[in-house]
C-alpha cells in the first residue's frame, strides 16, 4: 500500500487540479459582485440520508483557498445523517467561500455516496469475518478520495494502483505463458529491482489455485468468478496457505453467501463505479 506521505500528496494534486480546473483566472461571477471585503457564512445542509464523507476534505479545500477561512464542524466523516442535518458552517471571505463551494459539494456528495455504499456491505458481512475491499474501478484522477471514502464507510483499500503491490490477472498469465512462469518471471524481477511488493494471482478454476499453491510466496489468491460450491472448495484447498479473495459480479444479493464461503476478502468495484451522489448543499448568508 501506500504511505501517508503519497496519499497526502496524491490529495493535495487533486485539490490542485480541480481548482485549475474551476477557477482558471478567476471566479470572475464572485469578483463581478461581491466586495472583496465581505464576509459571509455558509452551512453544508444535507437533503439525504447516509453515511456523511468528506468533511476533512472539504478542510483542506478551504484552507488551500483561503488559510482564513474558518470551518465550525457539527458532524464528523463516517457519521450517519438524515435529511436537514447542518455538517458544518464555514465562515469567512464571501469570495473565497464560493470559490471553495463546487469543489466541496462535488467531492462529498461522491464521497458520502461511496462511504454509504460500503456501509451497506460492511454491514451485511456482520459477524462473517470476511472483508470488503474495493478496486482500481475508480473515477479517473480522483482516486485517492474515492478510496479515502471507502475507508470512512468501513471497507478496506486493495492496492491503490499499479506501483504498490503485483497482481497476476488472466491476461498477465496468459501473455507470460502460464501461472508458474508469471510466477517465477515475477520473483526474479523483484530480486532484480530489488522491490517488496506483495503478490495476488488471480485463479480462474480448481486446477489453477492447485498450481498457484505449488509456488511459494504468494500473499492472496483471487477466486475470480467462482460460484458458491467451487468457492467453498477453493478455500478448503487453500487452506492457511495464503490469504483468498472473492470477486467478480458480487453485489448486495449474493455477499453474505460468497462470504459465508470462507474467503478472507471480498472485493466490489461497485462501491465505487456504481453509486448515485448524496444530495448536498452550501446555503450562504451575508454576515
Amino acid at each position: 500500500m501506500i504511505s501517508r506521505k503519497q496519499f497526502n500528496k496524491e490529495i493535495d494534486l487533486i485539490i490542485a487540479n480541480a481548482i485549475r480546473e474551476d477557477v482558471g483566472d478567476g471566479d470572475h461571477s464572485s469578483l463581478a459582485c461581491i466586495p472583496s471585503t465581505a464576509k459571509g457564512k455558509a452551512k453544508l445542509l444535507v437533503k439525504d440520508e447516509g453515511v456523511i464523507a468528506g468533511v476533512t476534505f472539504a478542510k483542506q479545500v478551504f484552507a488551500y483557498i483561503d488559510k482564513d477561512l474558518i470551518v465550525k464542524t457539527l458532524i464528523e466523516d463516517g457519521s450517519k445523517v438524515s435529511y436537514g442535518d447542518i455538517v458544518f458552517y464555514v465562515e469567512g471571505s464571501s469570495q473565497s467561500i464560493l470559490k471553495s463551494e463546487r469543489l466541496v459539494l462535488n467531492a462529498m456528495q461522491r464521497m458520502s455516496a461511496i462511504a454509504t455504499k460500503t456501509k451497506s456491505f460492511v454491514d451485511l458481512l456482520k459477524g462473517t469475518g470476511t472483508k470488503i475491499l474495493d478496486t482500481r474501478k475508480t473515477t479517473p484522477g480522483i482516486r485517492a478520495i474515492e478510496k479515502w471514502a471507502v475507508k470512512i464507510g468501513g471497507g478496506e483499500n486493495h492496492r491503490f494502483a499499479l506501483y504498490d503491490m503485483i497482481m497476476l490477472k488472466d491476461n498477465h498469465i496468459d501473455f507470460a505463458g502460464g501461472i508458474t512462469k508469471a510466477i517465477d518471471l515475477t520473483k526474479q524481477y523483484l530480486k532484480y529491482t530489488n522491490r517488496d511488493l506483495k503478490i495476488i494471482v488471480e485463479a480462474r478454476n480448481l486446477k489453477e489455485i492447485e498450481e498457484i499453491l505449488q509456488n511459494n510466496g504468494i500473499y492472496r489468491i483471487l477466486i475470480d468468478n467462482f460460484n458458491y460450491e467451487d468457492t467453498k472448495k477453493a478455500v478448503k484447498l487453500i487452506g492457511n496457505k495464503c490469504l483468498t479473495e472473492s470477486s467478480g459480479g458480487i453485489n448486495e444479493q449474493t455477499i453474505l453467501q460468497y462470504a459465508e464461503c470462507g474467503v478472507d476478502y471480498i472485493s466490489s468495484g461497485a462501491l465505487t463505479h456504481s453509486v448515485y451522489n448524496m444530495d448536498l448543499s452550501l446555503k450562504g448568508s451575508l454576515i
